[in-house]
């Protein structure tokens, strides 16, 4: 998944929320596949958060508590997804130069 000697952003921070990277040219190791994994964890549960947003901002019955609940929950969400695009995009990036 990576290319040779390329750093790979993980899917999770370390202490202090300080990114984590994986030094690895093996894209079927273990932790390259435990990142892959938990990758599509991650954008498996924005999908989903999305769908239970999209419900809730249509009911008018919604408090301001399970609205604040949301809000905090999409946003670690978002959190997550913008992690595996920069990490993706950078892959994008490496694995061809003269992309725009």
């Amino acid at each position: 998944m990576t290319a040779p000697h390329e750093l790979r952003l993980l899917p999770w921070s370390g202490p202090e929320d300080k990114s984590c990277y994986l030094n690895t040219d093996d894209s079927g190791g273990y932790m390259s596949r435990l990142a892959d994994n938990i990758e599509a964890e991650q954008l498996g549960t924005a999908a989903e958060l999305l769908a239970q947003a999209l419900d809730t901002l249509e009911d008018q019955e919604t408090g301001l508590e399970d609205l604040r609940l949301l809000a905090k929950e999409l946003t670690d969400a978002l959190r997550d997804v913008l992690r595996v695009a920069t990490s993706r995009g950078h892959l994008l990036a490496v694995s061809d130069p003269h992309r725009p």
